[in-house]
């Protein structure tokens, strides 16, 4: 499960010593690995315990292989099998990992731990290099080009029974069941069991009571097999039973996931930040892509020259806030990745500023019931602010939430990086038609031509709705960025100011200032009394600065889709027919639940209304899309993907009885 509305989010770390070369856990008094030959204990019991080497060497599927660990602790297996698995499988296979840590180490930990290890040394460098905030739920790092790590910070049966996707193999390795018996209840194994595809083994240095009666109950059938080191014996097992399904998708069967197929060929429709990061992902899984777009590379809401990467969460800890917060931290880790040389982006920081003391309340009252860490977001007070600010700041400025990694990017630039990077193949026309067929969907054009695909994803905003009847509404609001210049000495703001709009630091003397906001306009031609209007919002925070500001000397108009509940729409395209039908009584009472899976558009997906946030929740989105439809372990809880599950609108209307 994913964290609940209200709970706090931020996790306490874990601690460690080192005892004789041994590193310890004193909050459970044991030790993390062996002081003799950790690595070569953890390739006995965990690697040959799997039977991994042969199981790879013929590793042939084209979804990845899915390893399962109970207690990340130090990342010694996750970096042993990380290891192994580039000598020893195909080049063509992939590796997924998800490892669950209630008490994760620090980045520094991580990097002094292992620096005098040369074979783990520079694997553990890049984990930590890349070593997500301290925030509870799912976190994904992608190793290298084949091997992905899904770090869930959270109690291990909270995180089982959130987990979406099934895995080929387990590691189970907390700390020994009379230190940490947390780690081995009956319910956990009832949640490995649950997301374990059928076949799938485990391998434990415990061969505890409890350990084996609890497998066994859970549809394991182990075998003790000797241990390495001072252990005389360790378990192994193989799930031989099936589990039922996860209670959440019980109480909601619409969000069932449709069943893999292969993903064969694949459309993109829409050649924005929504689309060309699907067109990314899917590459990184070996999908080619075709992109359909008649303006061409971001030639809509992502065509802005420079934007801001800002969230606003909120103190209830709701999916929008939990999804945006995570967004962000997967944004930096994936830039810095896909451009470590920021020529497309910039880290240097963004104040949400508190513009009243009403404001001021409801920023702290966020942090306080969120306890996030400071290195995602924290308070800062006027003084400080002006500081980073680096510019006076208004009279009613009471200070706000910094956020020190956020910052702006260049969406045209990075559209196109991303197709490039992709491979994706573009064509530049519109798509007028959109036909199931029995091996996917037929796609028009409106030259004429036609095109089948296996798999097609809706990334082009409103205009989906005239694709496909299955979806929600798409209303687009109109935004106006204005660029302003600068005198020659001003150099400030020195990281991104936001209050109702935004501005952003000045490059060669131009200072982007938006986003107007108009539900009721059509018309794409910029408007002078929008760019007043843009100068006014800047003026509510940072009079100084808006007063230094020459006359504008450019303009763009875009367009943003929204979702009803301000969270994109990403995955399967629903069979809303089926849906009414199936779900009907819904209308007359919310608890009369059909237990019949929901149906879906084989082969359609959806990632769009990334309204205003686009920039930030685009990358996870595609994250999301492209593991459902590559049949991956989710980057998210499954609660969170179901929250973003595109037929959520349509079980809300029937919950209305519209």
């Amino acid at each position: 499960m994913s964290p609940r509305e209200g709970e706090r989010l931020g996790i306490e770390p874990g601690t460690i010593e080192i005892d004789r070369h041994a590193p310890r856990a004193p909050a459970y008094d044991d030790v993390y690995f062996s002081v003799d030959d950790g690595l070569a204990e953890s390739r006995h019991v965990f690697i040959e315990g799997n039977d991994l080497p042969a199981r790879w060497a013929h590793w042939r599927q084209p979804r990845p292989f899915v390893i399962g660990e109970t207690g990340f602790g130090t990342g010694r297996n996750v970096m042993l099998a990380w290891r192994l698995f580039r000598d020893l499988a195909p080049a063509t296979a992939r590796l997924h990992i998800v490892s669950i840590e209630r008490h994760p180490l620090t980045a520094g930990d991580l990097r002094a731990l292992w620096r005098g290890h040369p074979a783990l040394a520079a694997d553990a460098a890049r984990i930590a290099d890349q070593w997500p905030a301290l925030v509870r739920g799912t976190h994904r790092l992608h190793l290298d080009d084949r091997v992905t790590l899904d770090l869930v910070f959270d109690d291990v049966e909270a995180a089982l029974s959130g987990l979406d996707g099934l895995a080929d193999a387990w590691f189970l390795d907390g700390f020994a069941p009379a230190r940490n018996p947390a780690m081995w209840r009956a319910a956990v194994f009832r949640g490995l069991a649950a997301a374990s595809r059928p076949g799938a083994t485990f391998a434990s240095y415990s061969c505890a009571r409890v350990v084996r009666e609890h497998a066994a109950a859970a549809g394991f059938a182990w075998q003790k097999m000797p241990g390495a080191g001072h252990k005389r014996e360790m378990l192994r097992g193989q799930r031989t039973a099936r589990m039922p399904a996860a209670p959440a998708r019980q109480r909601r069967p619409w969000f069932e996931p449709p069943p893999a197929s292969a993903p064969g060929p694949v459309a993109v429709i829409g050649a924005g930040i929504a689309g060309t990061t699907v067109a990314d992902a899917l590459a990184r899984r070996g999908l080619h892509c075709d992109l359909y777009d008649p303006a061409g590379v971001a030639g809509g809401a992502s065509g802005h020259a420079r934007a801001a990467l800002h969230v606003r969460p909120a103190a209830n800890g709701d999916a929008r806030t939990r999804f945006q917060l995570a967004a962000l931290d997967y944004l930096g880790r994936w830039l810095a990745d896909l451009d470590g040389a920021r020529t497309l982006w910039s880290d240097v920081g963004l104040l949400q500023l508190a513009r009243d003391p009403e404001a001021r309340a409801r920023q702290q009252r966020c942090l306080d019931r969120l306890d996030l860490p400071g290195s995602l977001v924290r308070w800062v007070g006027r003084e400080t602010a002006q500081r980073l600010a680096g510019t006076a700041l208004a009279a009613g400025v009471h200070g706000g939430l910094y956020y020190p990694n956020a910052g702006w990017v260049r969406p045209d630039r990075l559209c196109r990086r991303l197709v490039e990077c992709s491979g994706a193949a573009l064509h530049r026309v519109a798509v007028t038609g959109l036909e199931p067929v029995p091996a996917g969907w037929r796609l028009t054009s409106a030259d004429g031509k036609r095109a089948q695909y296996a798999q097609v994803v809706l990334a082009c905003a409103g205009a989906a709705s005239a694709l496909c009847r299955d979806l929600p509404p798409l209303p687009s609001v109109r935004g106006q960025v204005s660029v302003f210049g600068l005198p020659p000495e001003s150099a400030s703001p020195n990281c991104v100011l936001c209050g109702r709009g935004y501005a952003l630091p000045p490059v060669d003397g131009r200072l982007h200032v938006g986003a107007s906001f108009r539900r009721d306009a059509v018309d794409a031609a910029p408007r002078a009394a929008e760019d007043d209007a843009n100068r006014a919002m800047l003026a509510e925070i940072a009079p100084d600065l808006a007063a230094r500001l020459g006359p504008p000397l450019a303009a763009r108009v875009a367009f943003r889709c929204t979702g009803h509940d301000r969270l994109p729409y990403v995955g399967p395209v629903p069979d809303a027919a089926a849906w009414r039908r199936d779900y009907a009584e819904l209308a007359l009472d919310a608890r009369r639940i059909a237990a019949v899976p929901g149906a879906h558009r084989r082969g359609l997906w959806a990632s769009l209304a990334h309204g205003a946030h686009g920039m930030v929740s685009a990358p996870l989105s595609a994250e999301v899309l492209a593991s459902r439809l590559c049949d991956e372990p989710m980057p998210r809880a499954a609660t969170e993907v179901d929250a973003l599950h595109p037929g959520r609108w349509l079980i809300r209307e029937l919950i209305r009885g519209r």
